[in-house]
């Protein structure tokens, strides 16, 4: 198993209540990761809602979903360090109450820079808790193969959220208002906070460090400068000055959180990390991975309304396969592990999911549900949860005890970061093929746009597949943490 999920269990105990039953925290870890996974679906569905009554534009749709994954991706670092430093129950009960109130403040926006700044407060409390999530977990799960069922249930319990998202988010939309995919989040946050307050035991790696703020403002600013300057080239071409400064400004500030990182004491994110071939390699893969997987909610999500005419509600009940697929190919990696390898069960989700990917881009304006939505969906979705686990094991075996939290926020930083810088791409992408089909306007020019963001899609995860082949190792290691 791997050495970062090894680590936590190393790590000291600051509690001196009684053990408790390991069902019971890791109910309540699943549930953080639960809450963080259902609001990006929970969105979805009601994007289009959105846009009518806050009369957002196509740029600014794209960044009610970018403003919390870029908030998200960026301070997730920060968020597994806090938690290293100042305990992993500490930082999940303050994740989710900032998560919990953005959550209220999004329902209640009036405009829609009111949504769009709740959403990244949202994505900022969803950074400090889900990296503590998995940490909490690993620490009440001795290691061999009840941990490996604990992370694939982790795992599978936030693919969930996005068939609960999808569900309730449509019956919300159609029978309230899409205020409520935001305000649902208030009680159940509340409930899950009030257990967690009374039953989670805390941990911590035992050290002092201090937080490297500017290193997560910096990757931050950049990340969100870049996303804003993809979205430009729609409108300005690639050329324009008002396209090229963005660009250049986000390189810049990424390139200048590379160089703190290198020279700070206590770096947010140690680049010697990245020497471990595991590590490296795997965090690449999530990179790609995320690119394409976090569109396709986005785009099946818009094409399903937009084009098909399905009600918010029923665009949620057509997406349940493609979550329950995720779910189920969480459940079935671990039982491959074993006798295939985590390279070769992470090469085999991703070719799945990128037939899924070349199925989808063939859609029409007029498709029927089983080959234009559910068929697809199932196998991007099947492929996306087979090939999560293995990855996630490989991106964080090697690390020590102290950066257990970090590297866990490491994951999904990767696969987030790659997911908004990917949206920004593939909604420049299809907005561009959209306007250049026809007048533009229609089912038709829309289809067009989305089934070239699916092919694109298919050519990121077969360069994945690629890579992994070339890069990952076979097997997860546990020498290096030794």
């Amino acid at each position: 198993m791997t050495p970062m999920l090894e680590a936590a269990d190393t790590s000291p105990l600051i509690s001196r209540r009684v053990a408790l039953p390991t069902w019971l925290v890791v109910a309540l870890a699943c549930a953080g990761q639960f809450l963080v996974v259902l609001d990006v679906s929970v969105v979805n569905v009601a994007l289009p809602s959105m846009r009518t009554d806050l009369g957002l534009s196509t740029s600014g749709l794209q960044w009610v979903v970018n403003a919390y994954a870029i908030a998200f991706a960026g301070f997730m670092l920060l968020g597994g360090r806090a938690g290293d430093l100042y305990g992993r129950k500490r930082m999940f009960l303050v994740g989710l109450g900032l998560f919990t109130l953005a959550s209220l403040a999004g329902g209640l926006a009036q405009d829609g820079w009111q949504l769009l700044l709740a959403r990244a407060v949202q994505g900022l409390g969803a950074a400090v808790l889900a990296p503590s999530t998995l940490t909490l977990l690993t620490a009440a799960v001795p290691e061999g193969p009840a941990r490996a069922r604990a992370i694939a249930t982790w795992t599978a319990v936030g693919a969930g959220g996005g068939a609960a998202g999808g569900l309730v988010g449509g019956a919300l939309v159609d029978v309230l208002d899409w205020r409520w995919v935001l305000l649902i989040n208030v009680p159940v946050g509340a409930v899950v906070l009030a257990g967690s307050l009374r039953w989670l035991p805390e941990s911590r790696a035992g050290d002092r460090r201090r937080l490297d703020l500017p290193g997560a403002l910096l990757v931050t600013a950049g990340l969100a400068t870049l996303a804003y300057g993809i979205s430009r080239t729609e409108s300005e071409g690639w050329t324009a000055a008002a396209t090229l400064v963005p660009l250049v400004a986000g390189l810049a500030l990424v390139g200048l959180f590379l160089a703190v990182e290198a020279r700070t004491p206590a770096p947010l994110m140690p680049l010697g990390l990245f020497r471990l071939r595991s590590v490296a390699a795997a965090n690449t893969a999530m990179f790609l991975s995320g690119s394409a997987m976090f569109c396709m909610w986005f785009f099946m999500t818009l094409y399903a309304q937009n084009v098909l005419g399905y009600s918010p509600l029923v665009a949620g009940l057509a997406l349940v396969p493609s979550s329950l697929a995720v779910a189920l190919g969480s459940k079935l990696a671990p039982r491959f592990l074993p006798a295939l390898g985590a390279r070769t069960v992470a090469v085999a989700g991703a070719l799945i999911a990128a037939a899924g990917f070349a199925w989808q881009s063939t859609m029409t304006a007029h498709g029927a549900y089983p080959t234009s939505v559910m068929g697809p969906g199932i196998l991007m979705m099947l492929g996306a949860g087979l090939s999560a686990t293995p990855l996630a094991a490989l991106a964080t075996s090697g690390a020590s005890a102290s950066d257990a939290g970090l590297v866990s926020g490491l994951v999904n930083t990767s696969r987030t970061m790659g997911g908004s810088l990917g949206l920004a791409v593939m909604s420049t992408i299809a907005a561009a093929r959209t306007a250049h089909t026809g007048n533009g306007t229609g089912a038709e020019a829309l289809t067009e746009g989305y089934a070239l963001a699916f092919r694109t899609g298919t050519g990121v995860l077969l360069g994945g597949v690629l890579l992994m082949l070339l890069w990952l190792p076979k097997k997860i290691s546990v020498s290096s943490a030794r």
